[in-house]
């Protein structure tokens, strides 16, 4: 399935423009399709090019993808790099930035997605990698989002998100999640950045509050397997490509999608080299 891009620049609370990139499918023949919404979180370092990527992937399955450039507070929507410099900036604008201003910014995108011509307007997914698979999980918070995957999701468990580490992630989702909302959340066994008590914490916690949860610890994977790019070393595609498989299910599942009437439109193809 082909995809346009675009983005929105968005103005938020506190004066800032807040730039959400926007992946639509395009079927041929079904000009008015509608299709599920995915909001896709990046890591520290905003929208990369694997998340760029990895959006993509997703909007080709028939989604209309949203990703925030979170670091509006402090920057403008352009990625940092995978380097020493822009991780030591990604690790202080995560914690600077306030936890309101992350639930406005998801709020933000479930609101943008609503005016979108291709979004169905039913439930909303939510994924996400490192620092972004927080914020998918704590996206659950707003009920028109149904579900989230997860992927090795950082600081839930020290609850060490946000200004001044008030981090109420895991507390709040755990007691205020619905019947009908779901988690797939997805670990490395070598996750150096979640240890096992950290995995246990979160497990344990989701259970006792009877969470609809999938958990995956994955033998031998490290954090940032799925990072196809600067991974150092750690990318991991085949276990990518079955972690995927579980998202997939989840949203196919989960989410639906309306094609509308059959419309030919196969009848003048440009010739383009």
């Amino acid at each position: 399935m082909l995809i346009t891009e675009t983005y929105h620049d968005v103005e938020t609370s506190n004066g800032t423009t807040l730039r959400i990139y926007v992946f639509t499918p395009k079927l041929s023949g079904y000009p008015n399709a509608k299709f599920p919404g995915v909001i896709v979180y990046s890591e520290i370092y905003q929208v990369t090019g694997p998340v760029r990527r990895f959006a993509q992937r997703i909007a080709s399955e028939g989604y209309v993808v949203v990703a925030p450039a979170i670091y509006h507070d402090f920057m403008g929507p352009e990625p940092l790099n995978y380097d020493t410099e822009g991780t030591d900036k990604g690790n202080e604008y995560k914690i600077k930035k306030t936890l309101e201003s992350y639930d406005e910014d998801n709020r933000l995108c479930c609101d943008l997605l609503h005016t979108l011509p291709h979004f169905d307007n039913t439930k909303i997914g939510a994924t996400g990698m490192c620092l972004g698979g927080h914020l998918a999980f704590r996206a659950l918070l707003d009920k028109r989002v149904s579900c989230a995957t997860c992927f090795f999701p950082t600081d839930i468990h020290s609850r060490t998100l946000g200004l001044n580490t008030n981090d109420d992630t895991l507390e709040r989702v755990s007691h205020e999640a619905s019947r009908d909302q779901e988690l797939v959340l997805i670990f490395g066994t070598l996750d150096t950045h979640v240890p096992n008590a950290g995995r246990d914490l979160i497990r344990c916690t989701l259970r006792e509050q009877c969470v609809q949860t999938t958990f995956l610890e994955l033998n031998a994977a490290q954090h940032a397997f799925i990072r196809d790019e600067s991974s150092k070393g750690r990318y991991d595609a085949a276990i990518t490509q079955s972690c995927l498989g579980f998202m997939f299910e989840q949203f196919n599942r989960k989410l639906k999608t309306n094609l509308g009437d059959f419309v030919n439109d196969n009848e003048n193809v440009e010739h383009v080299c």
